[in-house]
C-alpha cells in the first residue's frame, strides 16, 4: 500500500506470536488524533475481535502488499508512550524472550480520563531549578559529580550512618547521597529516576530530596497512591520539564525529559525482583536504558549484590571511593558467654551493653520472623524440623505444649531427623511478638516498640525504647540507635537458597547502618567469612569471593540461567534447540507435576541473544501449534511453554 498514513501498532496481548508491529491504515476521521504514543483499538483478523494496542510510529507506506485494515479508534488524547520508553521495553523484552506489551503494562499505569483531560488543560508549574547543589555526600570530592557529567556507570558504598537534614528529619546517609546527585543533574536541566525497594525507602528519599529541591520538581510513583494520583504523576513525568522521579522497581521505565541520571538503592533486595512477565530485573533494565540514553547510572548500597560485583569486576561499572573510612563497630558474639536467664536468647555481653544503652536512647533488636511461635530445628545437626505429613515447619504453640506443624497442625510425637536421625529439638527462631514480650518483662520500665510487615513503624524518637523489628522493617531512629542486636543469624542462614548468605549480609548491614556513630552492633551466633565481612565492613570483598565460588560451579550470576517449563516433549525440543549454541548446557528436565517438566538452560552472557531467540521461537511454535479435537475426549487447553530468564526462584 502506498499513499496516506500507516500506523504501526503493538497489540496488547500476552500471545508471543502477536509480539510484533502490525500495520493499519489511518482513516481520515482519526488523522488528527493518531499520534505516536497514543493508545488505540484495532481489529484482529481472527473472529472479528477488537484489541487494545499502542501506536508506536507513523510511516508513509507499508511493506504489506494486501489491503490494510483501518484503525478502529484512538483511545487516549495524550501520547503516553514515549520513543525512549518504547525502545527500552522492546530491548528488555528481547533480552528476556518476553513480550514488549507485558513490559509496557509495568511502564504505563491505567488511564483515568478525567485526570488526563485536567492535566492537558493545566498550565505546567515545575518550580525553579536548583542553583548551586552541595557536594555529593560521602564520596571523594568531585568523583560522583564528574561521573554524572560524563554519563558513567558507578557503584558507591553508602556512608553507614543516619544523617540529620536541615528540616530536622533523620534519614539514612544513602538517601542524602542520591538526593544530592539528583540535584546536580537537575541543576543542568536534566531528569533523574531514583529507584528504591519499598515505600519505607521512598519516605527517606523524598525527605532528603525536599531538603535540596523544590517539591514541585519531585514526582513520586507509588503503589500506595490512588490510581488517579499515580496516573497524574506519570503524566507529569511525560512533560517537557526536568523532574526527579522516585519509586519502586517499575520506575526504571518512567518517562523523563532529558534523562541525566538513573540511581538505584540496594539493587540486591528481593523486593527488586519483578514478579510479572517477563520478569526483567530493574538493574538489567537500568543498564539497557543507560546505554540507550547516555545518562549516568549510580548504584548505591551498603552491601553490593553479587551481580553488581560482577559488573565491577568486568569493568562495566566503576567503583567510586568514599571520602572516609567510616564503619559501624560490629562485635560478633559466636564465642561469647551463654545467654542469661530471661535475656531473650541474647548473649551476656550484649545483654549488659543493651541495659546500659537503653538508658541513653533507643536500642534495636532485629529478629528473623514475625509472630509468637518458636520455630524448631534438630538439636544435633541444626537442620530445620519439618512435619512428616506436609513438610511444614515445626513450632511450639504460644500457649506451650507439644511441638506441632505450623501448616496442618499435626503434632510432632516421635519426630526423628531425616538427616542425622536425632530426636531432640531446639528453638532456633522466636518471632518478633514473643521477643517483644520477653524484653518487655526483662525491661519493665522501658517502652517496647514492635515493627513488622503488618504493623510497620517508619521512625522512632531519640528517647529510651527497645525496638524489636523483623528484617527490612527496622525504623530509623533520631540520632541513630545506641546499640543494635542482630539475633537469629543462625536461623536466617538455614533458608534453602543460593542467595541466603548474600541476603543475610545485606539485612545485617542495613540494620547496622542505623546505629549512632561509635555505638556497638552485636552479631549473635554467626561466625566465619560473613561475620568477618560485616565486622570489617568489607562486604564488597565478600561479594567478589562469592562470585569466584559461583563461577567455579557455573552458578548465576557468573552465567545466565533460563528456566523452561512445559510438557516433557516440548521441553525436550526447546532445550535441544538451545544446546546447539556454543557455551550452553542444560540441567534436567525434572518433573514439576503430572503433566509438566522443567529444565534449566545455562549459558554465557555472550550467547544470551541467541538463546533468547531460539527459546522465543519455540514459544511461538508451541502457541501456534494446531490441535485436532478427538471424538469422545474433552477439548485440551492450548499447550504453553513458559520461559523465565534470570529466574530468582532457581535455587
Amino acid at each position: 500500500m502506498t499513499g496516506g498514513s500507516v500506523a504501526r501498532v503493538l497489540v496488547d496481548s500476552p500471545l508471543p506470536q502477536l509480539d510484533q508491529l502490525f500495520d493499519y491504515r489511518v482513516p481520515d476521521r482519526l488523522r488528527d488524533a493518531a499520534k505516536p504514543g497514543v493508545r488505540v483499538r484495532v481489529p484482529l483478523r481472527s473472529g472479528g475481535r477488537i484489541a487494545n494496542g499502542w501506536l508506536v510510529e507513523l510511516v508513509a507506506s507499508s511493506e504489506f502488499e494486501g489491503r490494510l485494515s483501518d484503525l478502529e479508534d484512538v483511545v487516549s488524547e495524550v501520547p503516553l508512550l514515549t520513543p525512549e520508553v518504547w525502545a527500552l521495553a522492546r530491548a528488555a523484552a528481547d533480552r528476556a524472550a518476553g513480550n514488549a506489551s507485558d513490559v509496557l503494562r509495568l511502564a504505563v499505569p491505567s488511564r483515568y480520563v478525567r485526570v488526563e483531560r485536567a492535566w492537558a488543560g493545566a498550565e505546567p508549574d515545575a518550580g525553579p531549578l536548583p542553583s548551586t547543589p552541595p557536594p555529593v555526600h560521602g564520596a571523594a570530592e568531585g568523583r560522583i559529580e564528574a561521573g554524572l557529567r560524563s554519563g558513567e556507570r558507578m557503584w558507591f558504598a553508602a556512608d553507614p550512618r543516619p544523617v540529620r537534614l536541615e528540616t530536622g528529619a533523620w534519614v539514612g546517609a544513602w538517601a542524602v547521597t542520591m538526593a544530592q546527585a539528583a540535584a546536580h543533574v537537575l541543576a543542568d536541566d536534566r531528569s533523574s529516576l531514583l529507584i528504591v525497594p519499598d515505600y519505607r525507602d521512598q519516605e527517606q528519599l523524598q525527605a532528603a530530596l525536599e531538603a535540596h529541591l523544590d517539591a514541585r520538581r519531585i514526582i513520586r510513583t507509588d503503589a500506595r497512591q490512588s490510581g488517579g494520583a499515580r496516573f497524574r504523576s506519570f503524566l507529569d513525568a511525560t512533560g517537557a520539564d526536568a523532574r526527579v522521579v522516585i519509586g519502586n522497581r517499575s520506575t526504571v521505565y518512567a518517562p523523563a525529559a532529558r534523562l541525566g541520571l538513573i540511581a538505584m538503592w540496594d539493587d540486591g533486595d528481593s523486593l527488586m525482583n519483578e514478579q510479572l512477565a517477563p520478569g526483567v530485573h530493574p538493574r538489567d533494565a537500568a543498564l539497557i536504558r543507560q546505554e540507550q540514553s547516555g545518562a549516568a547510572l549510580l548504584f548505591v548500597a551498603h552491601s553490593p549484590s553479587v551481580e553488581l560485583a560482577r559488573l565491577v569486576e568486568i569493568g562495566w561499572v566503576r567503583e567510586i571511593p568514599g571520602a572516609r573510612n567510616a564503619r559501624p563497630r560490629v562485635i560478633p558474639t559466636e564465642h561469647q558467654a551463654a545467654h542469661e536467664p530471661g535475656s531473650a536468647r541474647i548473649p551476656s555481653a550484649a545483654w549488659r551493653q543493651a541495659q546500659e544503652a537503653v538508658r541513653e536512647g533507643p536500642v534495636l533488636v532485629q529478629v528473623a520472623r514475625p509472630g509468637n511461635a518458636p520455630l524448631l530445628a534438630c538439636d544435633r545437626c541444626r537442620e530445620p524440623a519439618r512435619c512428616a505429613t506436609c513438610g511444614g515447619g515445626l513450632a511450639i504453640p504460644r500457649e506451650g505444649g507439644v511441638a506441632r506443624c505450623v501448616l496442618c497442625g499435626t503434632t510432632a510425637n516421635g519426630w526423628a531427623c531425616p538427616t542425622c536421625e536425632g530426636t531432640r529439638l531446639r528453638a532456633v527462631t522466636i518471632g518478633a511478638s514473643r521477643t517483644a514480650e520477653e524484653l518487655g518483662r526483662a525491661f519493665p520500665n522501658t517502652r517496647v516498640v514492635l515493627s513488622d510487615g503488618e504493623k510497620p513503624v517508619l521512625r522512632v524518637g531519640a528517647e529510651s525504647a527497645l525496638v524489636v523489628a523483623t528484617r527490612g522493617a527496622e525504623p530509623i531512629a533520631d540520632g541513630g540507635y545506641r546499640a543494635v542486636l542482630l539475633l537469629d543469624g543462625e536461623r536466617m542462614l538455614l533458608r534453602e537458597s543460593l542467595r541466603v548468605a548474600e541476603d543475610c549480609l545485606r539485612w545485617w548491614s542495613n540494620a547496622a547502618a542505623l546505629v549512632a556513630p561509635g555505638s556497638p552492633v552485636f552479631l549473635v551466633g554467626v561466625g566465619g567469612a560473613l561475620a568477618t565481612a560485616l565486622t570489617t565492613w568489607r562486604q564488597g570483598d565478600w561479594a567478589s569471593a562469592e562470585l569466584a565460588s559461583r563461577r567455579a560451579l557455573r552458578f548465576p550470576p557468573a552465567v545466565r540461567v533460563a528456566s523452561v517449563t512445559a510438557s516433557t516433549a516440548n521441553v525436550a525440543r526447546a532445550v535441544d534447540a538451545a544446546k546447539a549454541i556454543d557455551g550452553v548446557d542444560v540441567l534436567g528436565p525434572t518433573p514439576v507435576d503430572e503433566s509438566l517438566a522443567r529444565a534449566l538452560v545455562r549459558f554465557d552472557y555472550a550467547a544470551g541473544a541467541k538463546v533468547a531467540r531460539e527459546l522465543r521461537s519455540e514459544m511461538i511454535r508451541v502457541a501456534t501449534e494446531r490441535r485436532r479435537p478427538v471424538a469422545g475426549r474433552p477439548v485440551r487447553r492450548p499447550a504453553v511453554l513458559r520461559v523465565r530468564f534470570d529466574d530468582p526462584e532457581v535455587p
